[in-house]
């Protein structure tokens, strides 16, 4: 019996080829799509859940309250974590993670690390990096030793054991040992890093004393508590916990620290900190709902189409029933069908989606998934939806054309009932809804991005290059050596850029009221060329100039912001107050315009400026539009020669501060792509029922040409139900629009309005697509010969 079901259904769909091909191909993209969304979703909430003991872990967090600001900081001091792990039963160890940026050199190869992170020994108890050599308690426990991930072994020791060989830190400053080989850290962790240096390099041969430090914030805390400890009730011990170690230093610089535990989980998503990377638990949100739209899209149009059909296949029930088929076996016939087609579109969705990875990978920025058979839930989650989907198409004509009378359908007497049509406008006003919301979503998020890539930031990054000197006592004669040469326009240094790290300082500045202010405020150490170069506009006072002898030790500029946060209502009254600083005092010389040193994700915080040479390692170099590869070759030339134990690296400050929006950029072209996807599906639906439509009303079109219809009553009269439903499906669509992403909108400091301009370029491209799609066959329709059509009814 199944085998003749099996056969009459692919009959079936041979037979109409047309609709066929339009549901099998609508399904097999809109299932594609979904196990694509499906996998990244799933990539981004799997942040860190390798590690066996992730529920267990925490991050350890600061709230610093000064009597100006609270700032809200994802580090710690160097002493919180192992004054925890002495105090507190419930810490079963801890680990701590700061950047290292080392000049590396085996033999005569001298590399550039940037992805070197320095670690306490623990880090393999608290976390499941997979060791591959060495022992895991002892890796990182002595001063100068190295772990390298298998990636980085091969780099520096192809396929000789690397365990014991020696690696010089700082070119010949440090010789370090190889203590350890991991296995490559997996994509989906927050910490990333080409090489483990040992916590104890920083502690006890750079910085040493830094351990018992209780105000130089700046490193990662991470604390595994024991099996049973409560998170909640340990971080409720914390204020006695500080007060007693470092309360004293705490009320004589006037700040109060308050510390937090994060669980490791919510770190990526969910975490208003910052980090080493961070992810959108919004933009999770959204990709989930656009998989959901667009399997809901492909669903609509199965499910139109079946319908649509139904009154075709009313003789054939008439006919089988006659011979005395029941209700049951027609039933199972349709649902077979329909099951047929969901399944197919299955298995093409397989190689379609798995030929479709690398691109996806490349669209999103990451190795999201190397292929299907690593996830074969969702592959099995596909293959339920993909039999539900058929059971709810199959479900109407099976209940429906099943229940049929022989007598009344064999007459001619039946027609596709109200709430067939009813059923059918209702889904496609609810498909169109869909498509528009994600119309008007892709143009706010486009118009986000280009207000982003456009938006005055209040200083020039352009043919800006910027090389790390990384302190070399050489780097003022290096920067002299470039002014003046051909191609190079100017240069300054500095101990940060728009976009970059920076340092804050502890400061006390006269307020409107007279007093010192305590705040921790921003700072940039540059030197007199800084502001000119990066083109910095002045709203009081003057810039740094070398006419002052005091500008270069008692001299302070601060920006906009930092007025504001001390009080004066005029930039110009804060000019001339003093300050104290790091151990400098003196005054206020100039107030800057505020510009954007952060991405546009933040508020433009205080920020203050002093002249100090010796704290500037980035050196900025200002070059000409032309000839810019020989402009670089000069530049490299002169630090080969002035700078020789240094590899030459640099990168320009244009794209160093866009890269902030890489996440933003990758969402814009990932909502883009699908986006279109969904409105490919439905107008592939609206194909459909616009054929069927089209093929119900031969008659109807033959006898209006007899009676002297044109061309263009035909188009109107076919085209305009499904052109109202689009006007209906607007209406219901934008506010459920704007509302959805007005919320999106909330994530940016500084964002666009949603202009009334976006709905109106949705509506007419809405109606353009619909009219687009159903147009040919409106005009085929209706160039037809009237008495062919009149013949063949």
């Amino acid at each position: 019996m199944l085998k003749n079901h099996l056969k009459i259904a692919l009959r079936n769909l041979w037979k109409h080829k047309a609709f066929s091909l339009i549901n099998i191909l609508g399904l097999t993209v809109g299932m594609s799509a979904c196990l694509l969304i499906g996998l990244y979703v799933h990539f981004e909430l799997s942040y860190d859940n390798f590690h066996s003991k992730a529920h267990r872990i925490y991050r350890l967090v600061t709230d610093v309250k000064t009597p100006s600001e609270t700032l809200e900081l994802d580090v710690t001091t160097w002493a919180f974590a192992p004054g925890m792990k002495n105090d507190f039963p419930e810490v079963e160890a801890f680990t701590r993670i700061n950047t290292a940026r080392f000049n590396i050199r085996k033999d005569n190869i001298m590399l550039k690390e940037e992805k070197a992170l320095y670690a306490d020994s623990s880090l393999f108890k608290v976390f499941d990096f997979q060791l591959l050599n060495g022992n895991p308690s002892q890796a990182l426990k002595e001063p100068l030793s190295i772990v390298l991930t298998e990636k980085t072994a091969r780099k520096y020791f192809g396929n000789a054991d690397p365990i014991g060989q020696i690696l010089f830190l700082s070119a010949d400053t440090l010789a370090a040992t190889v203590t350890g080989v991991m296995k490559d850290i997996p994509e989906n962790s927050q910490i990333k890093a080409d090489m483990f240096i040992s916590m104890s390099t920083f502690t006890q041969k750079i910085n040493k004393r830094l351990d018992e430090n209780w105000g130089d914030f700046g490193v990662t805390s991470y604390l595994l508590l024991k099996t049973g400890s409560s998170a909640q009730s340990l971080q409720m011990k914390l204020p006695a916990f500080l007060e007693n170690h470092a309360g004293e230093m705490f009320r004589k610089s006037h700040v109060l620290y308050i510390l937090s535990l994060e669980p490791l989980k919510q770190v990526y998503l969910h975490s208003s900190r910052g980090g080493a990377e961070k992810g959108s638990a919004a933009n999770i949100y959204i990709f989930s709902a656009v998989a959901i739209f667009i399997l809901l899209i492909a669903c609509i149009n199965f499910i139109n189409l079946s319908t649509a059909r139904s009154a075709e296949r009313a003789k054939e029930v008439g006919i089988r029933k006659s011979f005395g088929a029941g209700k049951m076996l027609l039933a199972r016939q349709f649902l077979i069908e329909s099951l047929s087609v969901s399944i197919l579109a299955f298995l093409l969705s397989l190689p379609f989606s798995s030929a479709l990875i690398p691109w996806f990978n490349g669209l999103a920025g990451k190795a999201i998934s190397k292929g299907l058979l690593e996830n074969p839930l969702f592959v099995s989650g596909l293959f339920i939806t993909s039999v539900v989907i058929g059971l709810l198409a199959g479900i109407y004509p099976a209940v429906v054309l099943s229940s049929f009378e022989p007598v009344t359908v064999l007459k001619g007497r039946f027609t596709s009932g109200l709430k067939g049509v009813v059923l059918r406008k209702s889904l496609v006003t609810i498909q169109f809804s869909i498509s528009i919301i994600l119309i008007i979503a892709t143009l706010v998020v486009y118009t986000q991005m280009t207000f982003m890539r456009e938006r005055d930031l209040g200083f020039s990054k352009e043919q800006m290059l910027i090389i790390n000197s990384e302190g070399d006592v050489n780097r003022h004669v290096f920067q002299q050596t470039l002014d003046g040469l051909t191609g190079i326009q100017s240069t300054a240094t500095s101990s940060s850029i728009p976009g970059g790290a920076f340092d804050g300082a502890y400061s006390e500045i006269e307020n409107k009221n007279g007093d010192f202010q305590v705040a921790h405020l921003g700072l940039y150490l540059v030197d007199f060329n800084y502001m000119p170069q990066y083109k910095l506009k002045m709203a009081a006072g003057r810039m740094f100039s070398k006419d002052f002898r005091t500008d270069s030790t008692e001299a302070m500029i601060v920006n906009e912001a930092a007025v504001k946060l001390l009080g004066y209502s005029s930039p110009l009254d804060a000019v001339g107050k003093k300050f104290k600083q790091w151990g400098h005092e003196g005054k206020i010389i100039g107030v800057m315009k505020d510009f954007h040193f952060v991405s546009l994700h933040e508020t433009i915080k205080p920020l203050t400026m002093r002249i100090d040479p010796a704290g500037s390692n980035l050196i900025s170099v200002k070059i000409g539009g032309n000839n810019i590869k020989e402009t670089l070759d000069i530049i490299e030339s002169k630090w080969k020669l002035l700078v020789p134990n240094r590899p030459f690296n640099y990168y320009f400050a244009d794209e160093f501060f866009d890269r902030q929006y890489r996440s933003e950029e990758g969402f814009e072209k990932l909502f883009f792509n699908f986006a279109m996807l969904a409105i490919f599906i439905s107008c592939l639906g609206l194909l459909g029922l616009a054929s069927h439509s089209t093929i119900q009303r031969t008659r109807e079109i033959g006898v209006r040409k007899v009676l002297g219809a044109s061309t263009g009553n035909i188009v109107g009269l076919l085209s305009k139900d499904f052109l109202v439903l689009v006007v209906l499906a607007f209406i219901i669509a934008s506010p459920l629009a704007f509302f959805c992403m007005d919320k999106w909108l909330q994530n940016f400091a500084y964002k666009t309005n949603i202009q009334w301009w976006i709905f109106a370029v949705a509506a007419i491209l809405s109606v353009a697509i619909a009219f687009g799609t159903i147009s040919y066959l409106s005009i085929r329709a209706a160039l037809t010969n009237p008495v062919k059509s009149l013949k063949a009814e």
